[in-house]
């Protein structure tokens, strides 16, 4: 299983190694199986809309109307020793079903896509692959297949629109981005009727007036020297602002290259990201992922600093694209 107490070169405390599973509480019932973290029907419709319309959905619509399932009464499967410490992450892949909606996001056959016990931005999500020929490799090697990275692009990208969706449900409104679209869903503007498609009939569908572009908030990749036996692709908005943040090396895990984009795959042998002992990214002098500027190593000054990046990041006018009603 490995020994739990964190090398240099990881990104988690041994408390967070030791924490195991999520538990869940006495009684609560396991919801939709396949409803992404809080979302409604409304928002796990705008996500899917945000995918492309030649791809399949992200899980099947037979799950998602599925009778909604009560937890079991039996003890879940990260109680025992077999999901202890390091192995935590394989008690969601063997019975994803076992947990709530809170915790695991999704799955079908080839992936469990669940929320991070210790999110360390707004919305932090994981994407497990299930297949036990690859799971228990490290993320280079494991993305070194080609069949598997290709599967993975796809599952980041449903993720990713999972993920805006849930920001924008969040954040929307404080978005100067969002006004004019957040005028229409309250209720106080008309949507916009868009250009007819041709071939005789009325106009287009109505349309909503232009929104920011959450997806382009949101960062994928897997971390250089992964804490976790099991592989896990982090998918995660970009704010870094949390209260389970606590480190500094929390925090250069996902600004520096320590974290390895998906689109990056597959390494170079020469790549640099490799040695990580040598780049010491975690050691990094802590600087802000907005403005840039340099605090050193004075990471209490810097969680101050990204509250205040925080309020003027969820309020700006970025990234417009229109959106059907």
């Amino acid at each position: 299983m490995g020994d739990p107490e964190p090398s240099a070169e990881e990104a988690l405390t041994k408390e967070e190694i030791q924490s195991g599973p999520e538990a869940v509480p006495a009684g609560e019932k396991r919801k939709n199986p396949c409803t992404p973290l809080s979302f409604d029907t409304q928002i796990i419709s705008r996500a899917l809309w945000l995918t492309q319309k030649n791809q399949k959905p992200p899980f099947s619509v037979a799950a998602l109307m599925a009778p909604k399932k009560k937890a079991p009464a039996r003890p879940l499967p990260g109680g025992g020793h077999l999901f202890k410490d390091r192995m935590g992450l394989g008690a969601y892949l063997a019975e994803p079903s076992a947990f709530p909606a809170s915790v695991v996001v999704a799955h079908d056959a080839d992936f469990v896509v669940i929320r991070d016990k210790f999110p360390k931005a707004t919305v932090h999500t994981l994407i497990l692959p299930r297949s036990s020929a690859i799971n228990l490799l490290h993320p280079f090697d494991a993305l070194a297949d080609p069949t598997l990275l290709a599967d993975v692009r796809v599952q980041v990208a449903r993720t990713r629109a999972l993920v805006a969706a849930e920001l924008q449900r969040q954040l929307g409104r404080f978005s100067r981005a969002e006004a004019a679209r957040q005028a229409v869903l309250d209720g106080e503007e008309a949507a916009v009727q868009g250009q007819g498609g041709g071939g005789g009939g009325g106009g287009g569908e109505m349309m909503l007036p232009p929104g920011r572009d959450w997806a382009a908030e949101v960062i994928c990749g897997v971390h250089a020297v992964p804490s976790m036996s099991h592989v896990h692709v982090h998918v995660l908005s970009r704010d870094m602002h949390s209260h389970k943040m606590k480190h500094r090396k929390h925090y250069n895990s996902f600004v520096t290259p320590f974290l390895v984009d998906i689109d990056d795959f597959p390494l170079a042998e020469d790549d640099p990201r490799r040695d990580t002992r040598r780049e010491g990214y975690l050691n990094w002098d802590l600087r802000c992922w907005r403005c840039e500027r340099n605090f050193g190593n004075k990471f209490a000054q810097l969680k101050d600093h990204l509250e205040q990046e925080f309020d003027e990041w969820k309020r700006e006018d970025a990234g417009l694209g229109f959106h059907t009603a």
